[in-house]
């Protein structure tokens, strides 16, 4: 009966079916290149999992620390004695770092509408109720930028579904099961929309009830120094490292409640010409901008800034510059049934008005596309191929109804996938109105906004300042997409249209006070 019940459960057979003597040799082999900082945050976890503690830890470390190496070391040692683990990150793209990872959101079936009653949508007795029942432990990467509400609505739910088993259940955080969050307060923080620096730093998750019961375990030491091959200028590397972390604590130039003036290193600066696209495409796309627009040189490249309307302006210059095959495609829009049956909203709302609106996360009515250009996927499609929110392909064909692309980098790298048309509406809840849009999920990615850019791993950044960030945490994300002082370039543009040498950094002290 209960092979049958295990069997029916699709969920729990994913679980079970890795192979138990492969992940042996390999958790044996992360273990033993433990460093001392993570050792004891590996131990600590497994002994709470082991005497059903249900402890609740967040491992906080800035990129380069190895957050990355013990998501790996502690889910090869539990699932190598068939115990289950879910791995989970708060983006796509972070999700695709973790084996057998998902966002959070598609794991838990967290509400997208979110509040501070709000559970997750998960039945007593249904198979995604059973597996976290049966559930050694959890691991959510990247859990800052996500809104405490989604880890109080997930709280509550375990605590209901598992009073069945453990009647206490209803006093223990999460339900008593282990759980293990992991991130860089110095990092963009959830998003508020028209929200309040007070009211995005209430929304972090250590501003919750549960950050009560949690305990931080911190990793200090920066491994990708450790690992520079001979010839690297290791020192200039540690001096890069130092910088930027300096730049998330808030350290660099004068503050001013939590506003500060940061001086940039001379190697890292662009001079202005008064031309800033075309001096900053040149800097990080030089060899495209001679005429080679072999995709190989895309690679690992971005222009970031803060502000969508720039990010569109680099986008548009550089198709321009780009000679290749190319179709433009256009989205079919109509106002959703509920908002339509009001006749006053159909007569105003027309085809033209609905697509000429531009917003974040949807992709434009007008989509010009080249064979070679490079390209960012603006929903979740397919995780096992590694086809998420934010994923970077490169276009090999273009036809009426389908595109063929070539997933940049990831495990994945080079797979040919297919995209189609979909029909997706605007989370935006400024807008007064719902509305459909009929489109392929995808927008130029030669730049791309800071925001978007958090989770990337890039080899040359050029970072745009035509306005300075706004936000907590932007410069540092910014900064830190790569690990060589040599591949960060800046341009800075101030009120006057010349170049200058500093620039804003915003951090939200406050956020740090408990960790």
């Amino acid at each position: 009966m209960g092979n049958s019940r295990l069997v029916s459960n699709i969920l729990l057979f994913e679980e079970l079916s890795y192979d138990c003597d492969v992940l042996k040799q390999e958790a044996k082999n992360l273990v033993s290149k433990l460093t001392d900082e993570q050792r004891v945050i590996y131990n600590t976890v497994l002994e709470d999992i082991s005497c059903n503690l249900g402890g609740l830890f967040f491992v906080y470390g800035y990129g380069g620390t190895g957050k990355t190496f013990l998501w790996r070391a502690l889910p090869s040692t539990l699932r190598a004695k068939r115990q289950i683990v879910l791995n989970v990150a708060s983006s796509g793209i972070a999700s695709l770092l973790l084996l057998g990872g998902r966002t959070a959101h598609s794991r838990f079936a967290i509400p997208i509408a979110i509040n501070e009653d709000s559970t997750c949508n998960i039945k007593q007795g249904s198979h995604l109720a059973e597996l976290l029942i049966k559930t050694s432990l959890i691991i959510w990467d990247e859990a800052p930028m996500m809104h405490k509400h989604c880890f109080e609505a997930l709280d509550r739910t375990m605590r209901d579904l598992l009073r069945f088993v453990d009647p206490n259940s209803l006093s223990k955080t999460f339900g008593g099961k282990t759980v293990v969050l992991g991130g860089d307060f110095r990092q963009i923080l959830p998003v508020v929309p028209k929200g309040t620096r007070q009211d995005i730093v209430s929304a972090a998750v250590n501003s919750s009830y549960l950050w009560n019961s949690c305990k931080v375990l911190k990793l200090t030491k920066n491994l990708r120094l450790n690992s520079v091959t001979h010839g690297v200028d290791k020192q200039k590397l540690e001096d890069f490292a130092n910088w930027i972390a300096d730049v998330g604590d808030g350290k660099t130039g004068g503050t001013n409640d939590g506003y500060a003036e940061v001086e940039i290193p001379k190697n890292m600066l662009l001079p202005s010409n008064g031309d800033h696209i075309s001096t900053i495409v040149k800097s990080t796309f030089p060899m495209f901008v001679n005429g080679n627009s072999n995709h190989t040189f895309l690679e690992g490249r971005a222009i970031l800034t803060p502000t969508l309307d720039v990010v569109n302006q680099v986008n548009e210059y550089m198709s321009a510059l780009h000679t290749s095959e190319s179709r433009t495609y256009f989205s079919c829009d109509n106002v959703c049934k509920a908002d339509a049956d009001n006749g006053i909203l159909g007569d105003v709302h027309t085809p033209e008005f609905l697509n000429g609106i531009r917003v974040s996360g949807l992709p434009n009515h007008t989509l010009t596309l080249k064979i070679g250009s490079p390209v960012m996927l603006m929903r979740n499609i397919d995780h096992s191929i590694g086809l998420c929110n934010g994923t970077r392909l490169i276009i090999t064909k273009l036809a009426d109804r389908i595109i063929e692309a070539e997933i940049m980098t990831g495990a994945n790298k080079g797979t040919k996938v297919l995209i189609l048309r979909m029909s997706m509406s605007p989370s935006d809840p400024r807008l007064p109105f719902k509305f459909q849009r009929k489109q392929f999920p995808l927008m130029l990615s030669y730049a791309m906004t800071i925001n978007k850019s958090q989770g990337q791993t890039l080899s040359h950044v050029g970072l745009l300042l035509k306005k300075s960030v706004f936000v907590h945490g932007q410069f540092y994300v910014a900064a830190s997409r790569i690990n060589n002082p040599d591949g960060l370039k800046i341009l800075i543009v101030n009120d006057s249209r010349t170049s200058s040498t500093t620039t804003i950094n915003v951090v939200y002290h406050e956020v740090f006070n408990n960790l």
